[in-house]
Parts: structure tokens; sequence; C-alpha cells
């Protein structure tokens, strides 16, 4: 090692130092992917997951081409969508319908749970394998829990991507859990094939406790937690829920919307829960109806995904860019009307 001409070795040798850097892993190729995913290796479904949930470019422009390879090797799974209040027993629900789809009836089953990030830091506590935790070791289980972020509905960003990577990974049932009951509900109504909402008995007026539109959605309601000396609340519940959706228009499958009751903890309900899903699915295949949803579902994701795409490109616009700070500054001390600056915005170039 030659010193410079100060004779001195640490100023010189200092900025390279400071320039070393560990070197990230590199992320496997599509194709090693694909192999992966169609090999049913939950460590690279897991990571394609990661991949597709990144804001990076990169890592979105590798996560679509992904897609695109994998894509024949979906649609083949029921797509259940399973929400509920707060308390009313969602992750219990799930993991004892869960353990009966894989150890009796012999499933491959995903879960994707989508928990509520925090609105200061945007951190989520993501313990849904915590909450889980049989279902979580099974080796025909995979749990995935993701910050829901700002998402409509309680549905993560690339919810509806990452079900389609479980598919082509050999999962023949998903579930998606959502946070929780709001009229957004509707965003997971359009993920998925069968919808179902979980409700409490006892609670107080059970038919004012859930907004309309939310059980207009619904393929089908389940009361939890009959069980413990709550199994007759739990049945006239039931009743007045069968009584008040008749007063509701027919479905658009032309399914008659059931009502039943469960208990998670004693298993009791869970086989014929699961039988009306399979009821609806081949109700629905008859008519031709489960192929239409489904059609209609992808056309739902191109409108957002060109939604999301202008979005994105009006932001990167160089004049929206420099005029945005003073016009949200104008906006929030009440000197210009949101309209007005959204014009003003559009008109930037």
């Amino acid at each position: 090692m030659l010193p410079c001409a100060s004779g001195c070795f640490k100023s010189c040798l200092a900025p390279s130092i400071l320039t070393l850097r560990p070197v990230p892993p590199s992320l496997p190729s599509v194709t090693e992917f694909t192999q992966g995913l169609l090999a049913g290796q939950r460590g690279t479904l897991a990571r394609a997951i990661t991949l597709v949930e990144s804001t990076l470019p990169q890592h979105q422009a590798l996560g679509q081409q992904l897609l695109q390879a994998v894509l024949p090797r979906t649609g083949r799974a029921i797509r259940l969508g399973i929400t509920g209040v707060p308390g009313v027993g969602k992750s219990t629900f799930i993991e004892a319908l869960g353990l009966y789809l894989v150890e009796t009836l012999g499933k491959r089953l995903a879960v994707l749970a989508v928990d509520p990030s925090s609105p200061r830091g945007g951190g989520s506590i993501l313990g849904d394998k915590t909450r889980m935790p049989r279902l979580t070791a099974h080796p025909r289980a995979f749990i995935r829990p993701s910050p829901a972020g700002g998402s409509l509905g309680g549905v993560a960003r690339a919810t509806r991507e990452a079900l389609l990577l479980c598919e082509a990974a050999g999962y023949d049932v998903i579930f998606v859990e959502t946070v929780g009951v709001g009229q957004s509900e509707v965003a997971v109504h359009g993920l998925v094939d069968f919808f179902l909402l979980l409700l409490l008995a006892g609670a107080g007026d059970e038919l004012q406790g859930v907004k309309r539109g939310i059980m207009e959605m619904a393929d089908a309601l389940l009361i939890t937690k009959a069980d413990h000396g709550n199994e007759a609340a739990a049945r006239r519940a039931a009743r007045d829920y069968a009584g008040a959706l008749h007063l509701f228009p027919p479905t658009a499958s032309n399914w008659a919307v059931p009502v039943a009751t469960c208990s998670a903890l004693s298993g009791q309900g869970l086989p014929e829960a699961w039988a009306l899903v399979e009821a609806y699915q081949a109700q629905t295949q008859a008519s031709g109806y489960w192929q239409q949803r489904r059609a209609q579902q992808q056309l739902q994701w191109l409108d957002e995904a060109v939604r999301e795409g202008l979005e994105s490109r009006f932001y990167a616009r160089p004049g929206v860019r420099e005029a945005l700070p003073a016009v949200r500054q104008q906006v929030a001390l009440g000197q210009l009307t949101p309209w007005a600056a959204a014009g003003e915005l559009l008109g930037a170039e």
C-alpha cells in the first residue's frame, strides 16, 4: 500500500472504505420463480408475494412478468371471502374450518389475512399467524398476513396478485380474511367467488348491527360462537336474519342466501358451512353465473389497474410535481377549493 503525496493513508482510504456496501441478494429470474411456484414451494410463493407487494418499479415490472407467466395455471381455486365485525371470531373460525379442509378433505388451503395498518406510522401487527398456530404449522396450509395500508375494504394493494400466485402454486381453496365490516367491503366482494358474513348473537339488536349493503352482498350468513349455552340465542338470531333476508330482492345468482349457526370450538356446523360453499359452486357453475362473475371481476381489475396507472403517471409529471406543494398549501389554508386545485393540477404540464 503506497502513501499519497502528503504521506497520509487515512484521508485517501476513507472515501473508498465508505463506499463499501453489502451487496443485496439477487432476485430469482421469472423462470426460477415460475418453476418454484408450479412445484408448490412455499418459500418461493412467499418471495413472489413480497415481490408483487413491492412498490419499487423494477420489482413491479418483474412481478407483472411473473403473473403473466403463471396466468394459465390460475383460476382453478375456490375463492372465499370472510368478513365480520371485530370480535366475531374470524381467525378462530378460519383456523377451525381450515383444519377441517386440509385434514379431513385433503385440500390445500391458502389464507390471505389482511391486518389493519396504523393510520399514524403505517405499521401492522400481522398477528394472524399467532392466532392460527395449528393451521400455520400444517404442511398443506399457507397463511400470508399482509398490512391493509389505506386500501379500500381492508384489501391489501396486491391481494389480487397474491391470490393468483397462490392458485399457481397449487392451492385449491383460498380464504381472504378482511379487517372488518363496512360499506367498502364491496372491494372484497369483487375478489372472491363466495362471500361469507360472520355474525354474533346476543350482541344487541342483530338486525341493526350490520348494514343492509353488507347483507345484500353475502352469499351466506353464519352465526358464530353457538356454544357454551349460547346455542339458543344463536338459533334465534339465525331466524331473525333469515326473516330479514326475505325482504331483500332476489340475488343475481338466483341463490337463496342461507343462514346457519356454528361453533369453531366444538366444530359443530363447520362441515355444513363448507357444504353450502360447494352447493353454491355447483349451482352457479351449472347456470353459468360463476363464469360470468369471474369475467366481470377480471374487467373490474382492468379498470382499477388503468385508474392506478393514470394516477401514477399524473403525479409523475414534472409540472404536477412542481406545482403540488403550493397547491396543497393553498387548499389547506382555505385559499383554494379542492375542485379548483384539481383543475390547476390537471392543467399543469
